[in-house]
C-alpha cells in the first residue's frame, strides 16, 4: 500500500502547478491533501470521496485549488492556481481517516512534494 506525491516545484506569485498523488495497492473510497509549513503544523488542505465526488476544501484555499481523480490511473490529483507566497509548504496526499479535517486522523500518507511560491 503506497501513495506517491509529485509535482511540486518553484512557482511564481500568481502561478498554477498541478499535485498528483498515485496510489498503489489498493482502491480509496476517499482521498485528501494537507499542506505543512516551516514551522506550522500539518493543515487540511482539500477532500474527495470516490463514489460521491463531494469534495471539501479549506477556506484559504477555496476557488484557487480544486481536487480531482482519475479512477483508472488511481491517481488523485491537486490543481493549484492563482498561488500565493503563503500557500509555500510541502504539500502530503493522505487517505483512511477516521475525521476529513486533521491529520492525526489518518493512516497512510504519502512522502509529500514541496511547492515554493516566490513573491
Amino acid at each position: 500500500v503506497q501513495l506517491q506525491a509529485s509535482g511540486g516545484g518553484l512557482v511564481q506569485d500568481g502561478g498554477s502547478v498541478r499535485l498528483s498523488c498515485a496510489a498503489s495497492g489498493r482502491t480509496w473510497s476517499s482521498m485528501s491533501w494537507f499542506r505543512q509549513a516551516p514551522g506550522k503544523e500539518r493543515e487540511f488542505v482539500a477532500f474527495e470521496e470516490r463514489n460521491s465526488g463531494r469534495t471539501y476544501y479549506a477556506d484559504s484555499v477555496k476557488g484557487r485549488f480544486t481536487i480531482s481523480r482519475d479512477n483508472a490511473k488511481n491517481t488523485v490529483y491537486l490543481q493549484l492556481n492563482s498561488l500565493k507566497p503563503e500557500d509555500t509548504a510541502v504539500y502530503y496526499c493522505a487517505a483512511e481517516n477516521k475525521g476529513v479535517y486533521s491529520a492525526p486522523n489518518y493512516n497512510y500518507w504519502g512522502r509529500g512534494t514541496q511547492v515554493t511560491v516566490s513573491s
